[in-house]
This record gives structure tokens, sequence and C-alpha cells, in this order.
């Protein structure tokens, strides 16, 4: 249950080495998150993870999961989560937090490459999305946090690949929330702009950059609104205001 300040007491993380995603954990676990199941691919760096959080004195799980196989590991794997969670008072917010950017020059030359990419940032979270979402239902309350981005409100040269299936999953995001209205269960989309962050690094900055820190305290505040839309920065929402009715022509030639 959250407790009387709004602070979720147990989170399940979908994307456990997830900058973004640790860095939520550990700002949630410091205003009193006390169980933490983080859910990836089995590595020493989902296992050093575990150890971060726990140091900070959370009771963490790890569980074997992959974006990659929803047959399975999502209805199976993440259902005896909610089943084992059930006993101790539930999951209070699900944050899905994995993504994979992909190399825009190399996937355009390999198909394969491109649908892996949106296997992992729009089908996985469709199937991950959906088994949380009812998951949630079924035990009355809760929050699903979905990781978008900025790159999903209009194709650039640059990443468009990335950004397509950026675009369908907050597309879905947004639908999801809209069908859990009146259910107990509360959707919120995150949509960061370039992160400075290992999956980022050796990559040209954009403007308005930001951090992983600086996206989980926005998430944070958001949760404490009951927001349905978060941009990281704030400025971004002005600014894709604009973008968005640039003509083509012209937008091609904006660095963006």
């Amino acid at each position: 249950m959250k407790d009387t300040l709004g602070a979720p007491r147990s989170l399940l993380l979908l994307g456990g080495t997830s900058e973004i995603g640790l860095a939520t954990a550990r700002r949630l676990i410091a205003r009193r998150t006390r169980t933490v199941w983080l859910a990836g691919r089995p590595s020493p760096a989902l296992d050093a993870a575990a150890d971060q959080l726990r140091a900070l004195g959370a009771d963490v799980r790890t569980v074997a999961f992959d974006a990659l196989a929803p047959a399975a590991t999502h209805e199976d794997v993440l259902g005896r989560v909610f089943a084992g969670a059930a006993e101790e008072g539930g999951i209070d917010l699900v944050l899905l937090a994995f993504g994979l950017l992909g190399d825009q020059a190399r996937d355009e030359e390999r198909p394969q490459d491109a649908v892996r990419v949106a296997q992992t940032n729009y089908t996985g979270a469709v199937s991950s999305g959906l088994v949380c979402a009812a998951a949630l239902q079924a035990q009355g309350r809760g929050y699903l946090v979905v990781l978008s981005s900025v790159a999903g409100e209009r194709a650039r040269r640059i990443d468009f690949i990335y950004g397509s299936s950026k675009a369908g999953l907050d597309t879905f995001a947004q639908g999801l929330g809209d069908a859990m209205q009146g259910t107990g269960v509360h959707v919120m989309v995150v949509r960061p702009g370039f992160v400075r962050s290992k999956m980022t690094a050796g990559r040209e900055e954009a403007p308005l950059a930001t951090t992983p820190e600086a996206v989980a305290e926005a998430i944070e505040t958001g949760l404490r609104r009951r927001s349905e839309t978060v941009w990281v920065p704030g400025s971004l929402r002005v600014v894709m205001s604009a973008l968005r009715h640039v003509p083509r022509p012209l937008f091609r030639r904006i660095p963006v």
C-alpha cells in the first residue's frame, strides 16, 4: 500500500538494469519504497543493480524477464510475481522502462535488427503492459508508468526506426490509460528528451538534454500529481507543440 505521503511501498521495474528505472527506484526507496522486483535478463548487471538497491535498505528480488519472449516470460513470470506480491499487500507501481535504441544506419541496412528494435520497444511493451494492467486491475489499484520518448512525437531522419517504435508505444499507453479509467489503475506516460546515459554514450547530444536522475525526479512528481503525461524537461511540451506543425521540408533542415 502507498503511505500517507503517496510514496509506493512496492515497485516492479520492467527493465531491471535501466538507468532511468534504477534512478527512479533509488529515489522512491529514499521515500519509503521497501520492496522492489527487478525484472530483466539474468546477468551480472542485474545482480549488481539488486545489490545496490539492497544497500539502500530495500528488499530486492530479481525476476527473469525478456521483452522479446512474451510467450515464455510475460504472463507466466509476471503472473507469479503478482500472485506472490498479493500475500504482501500487492504491487503499488509498475515502471515499464526497458527499451532498445538501436543503430539507425546499421538497422536500415539490416532489417532484422530494425525488427528487434520494434519488437523490444513496442511488441514487448504491449504484451507486458497488458499483463501488468490486468493484474493491477484485479487487485483494484496501482500505477503503471510507461517510459516513452520525445522521439515518438515526430519522425526524424536520424532515428526514425527507434522513434516509430516509441510512437506506437506512446499511443498504446495513452489508450491503455483510457481503458483503465474507473478501475483504480492509473497510467502515466513519460516523454524524456535526449537522456545522457550509457545507452546514448558517443551520440551527438540533442538540445534540452536531461539525465536519468532528472527523469526520476519528474516521475516522482508526476506520481504525486497523478499526471497522465510527463515531459522531461517540461519545456519540451512547448517545443514539440511547435515542431509538430512545422512543414516537412522545413523540419528536415532543423537540427533536432
